[in-house]
């Protein structure tokens, strides 16, 4: 359809169940604020939502793409397919126009981009984005603003909330200047006003969301992450810089001394983690985190906390490795790093998360791991959660909250903390031990006092008793879910990020007739008891995740799966290209099998 289309009879309303709304440009532009308004919108109108976005790894920035899937319906992943892409640039045009469906809409700036005049197979809207952004703020602002402008646009074309979207704008740029705020509003209005009728044929409207549930909140993994770790009473932390750990760190920096803790940016990794192991050893349960390169750093310090059995939380927020890989790309190959990553037997508790909400419940739930089995626990994400938006029902904070104590009373002269017949507890520095003699804590094989020892016996007994309470930990774990069917031809297994575009996978092919289970695991080491058991009962089990597939053509969750329970069935299916699995790859994974 042309961009010049003669007068027409005006658009029609077409109800739609949801829209992946991709929009594509550099990273300069402020399409990541974009999808940020969308999905908070739609967090805002009960409406389920997800977002995937890429940025550039180098300073001066580059193409960035930002896209988000919303609607009424259950949004489990971000979308294979684009039903909406605009473009800013010819880079953009040229990129991602494969990723546009068949019979969707292109928005394109047409100052910017010229299209391939025989290609058909969509709706091609052309809008001189940036002239007009100028137009309506002024010559001085060049193109800034442009981002707002096409918000306007899409509001237009999808019938969105105009006060909601200005509420949003106030909590945005209201604590800023009231030109940056009147600025925001003049570009919105301007593209709200843009006459698309003469090249659209019809609107969409989302149908009308169930709105009976409890509230939603809307946000992403790294700041699900930290209201998790505050409502499971951490106070105290250290780290330092990395992405994409770093808005954890910036969170906690400005949170932690409104709730009467501390947070303290180290001088390296090192310290870092030293830092938050003396927090713990002081009696309050800290965090330290980073992403592979900075836990590879903290690791002999880890290694410490394990051998004194001190609890803590370690935060990895995985992104492509090795070395410095792909800093803003997605993976998950540290998953052996967090199991194994130090010298000697170091068993420590592995959780992984697998949306935005869990990333809440996970940080949660590790608060009171560590604090039960006193014990490190490493809690992994990754890039695509860490920037992800999704919205989810509010938790009940009242009661999850947990508040922190200080356990100081009087330790009997006989106290060992490393006591051989129960799970290790420490008396924090300044408790009353009667006798005056105070316990030791070290990385040196100990006594049930902590004293050094090198007695064979009591390092056999020391490293049962530290390997144990991880066994202890696994037998205390509910039985596993599996989605789906309970046996029959397919399990596929996964962890972390990949839940949703799995699920969405099963979901799919048992409409279409296949006997397909999916079962997502949590705890990755120890892992479940029961899983040989599970197996046992499907034909064919599928492991997906992002990580090579090594030496001998397993992923690394698909490595110790076959090693813990010795079933020849277990497959790998991964991936390293640093993007998210799409429905269609899952698929093709399993029926190539």
């Amino acid at each position: 359809m042309s961009t010049e289309a003669s007068a027409s009879p005006p658009p029609s309303e077409e109800l739609i169940k949801d829209a992946v709304i991709r929009l594509a440009g550099n990273s300069q532009d402020g399409i990541q604020s974009i999808g940020g308004f969308l999905a908070r919108l739609a967090g805002r109108s009960a409406q389920e939502v997800m977002t995937y976005m890429t940025i550039p790894a180098t300073i001066s920035g580059g193409p960035s793409i930002f896209q988000v899937r919303m609607g009424t319906g259950e949004v489990l992943s971000a979308g294979d397919e684009a039903g909406f892409l605009v473009a800013f640039y010819q880079h953009s045009y040229d990129e991602h126009i494969s990723h546009l469906k068949d019979g969707g809409v292109l928005l394109y700036d047409s100052d910017h981009v010229e299209l391939d005049e025989e290609e058909n197979r969509f709706l091609k809207i052309g809008v001189p984005i940036a002239a007009l952004t100028v137009e309506a703020l002024g010559g001085s602002t060049r193109e800034k603003g442009k981002n707002i402008f096409t918000l306007g646009l899409l509001a237009r074309i999808f019938k969105l909330d105009v006060d909601k979207l200005r509420g949003i704008f106030k909590e945005r740029f209201g604590s800023k200047s009231e030109d940056i705020l009147r600025n925001a509003n003049l570009a919105f209005d301007a593209g709200y006003s843009y006459p698309i009728d003469n090249v659209m044929d019809r609107y969409y409207a989302f149908s009308a969301p169930d709105e009976s549930g409890p509230p939603q909140v809307t946000m992403d993994g790294n700041t699900a992450i930290v209201l998790g770790l505050l409502a499971g009473g951490v106070r105290h932390g250290a780290g330092y810089p990395i992405t994409p750990w770093s808005t954890i760190m910036e969170m906690l920096r400005s949170q932690l001394p409104k709730y009467g803790g501390t947070f303290v940016q180290a001088e390296d990794e090192i310290a870092a983690a030293s830092i938050a192991i003396g927090f713990s050893y002081a009696g309050r349960l800290a965090v330290t985190g980073s992403s592979g390169p900075g836990i590879s750093l903290k690791l002999e310090s880890l290694g410490w906390a394990s051998m004194a059995e001190i609890p803590l939380i370690v935060i990895n927020i995985q992104r492509g490795g090795p070395s410095t890989g792909l800093p803003t790309n997605v993976e998950q190959s540290d998953l052996m790093q967090a199991i194994y990553g130090s010298h000697g037997d170091c068993p420590r508790i592995v959780l992984a998360a697998q949306n935005v909400e869990d990333c809440f419940y996970t940080a949660l739930e590790a608060t009171k791991i560590a604090r039960n089995y006193s014990v490190p626990v490493f809690v992994l994400s990754d890039m695509s959660m860490a920037s992800r938006i999704e919205a989810f029902d509010e938790p009940d904070l009242d009661s999850l909250i947990v508040e922190p104590k200080l356990s100081t009373e009087d330790r009997p002269a006989d106290f060992k903390p490393y006591d051989l017949n129960r799970i290790t507890r420490h008396a924090p520095p300044g408790s009353w031990i009667e006798g005056g003699k105070f316990p030791q804590v070290t990385g040196l094989e100990h006594d049930e006092t902590g004293h050094p020892s090198a007695n064979p016996e009591m390092h056999v007994k020391m490293m049962a008793k530290r390997r144990d309470k991880i066994k202890a930990f696994a037998d205390s774990l509910d039985a596993t879910e599996v989605f789906g069917d309970q046996e029959g031809d397919t399990l596929v297994v996964g962890w972390g990020s990949t839940w949703g575009p799995i699920r969405e996978t099963v979901i799919r092919q048992r409409s279409a007739g296949k006997k397909m289970g999916h079962l997502h695991l949590r705890y990755v080491n120890p892992l479940p008891n029961d899983l040989g058991e599970i197996f046992n009962r499907f034909k064919d089990i599928i492991v997906v995740e992002m990580n090579d597939q090594g030496l001998y053509g397993f992923g690394q969750l698909a490595t110790l799966l076959r090693a813990n329970t010795c079933n020849p069935a277990i497959r790998s299916l991964a991936k390293t290209d640093g993007l998210t699995f799409k429905i269609r790859e899952i698929i093709k994974g399993i029926e190539s099998r």
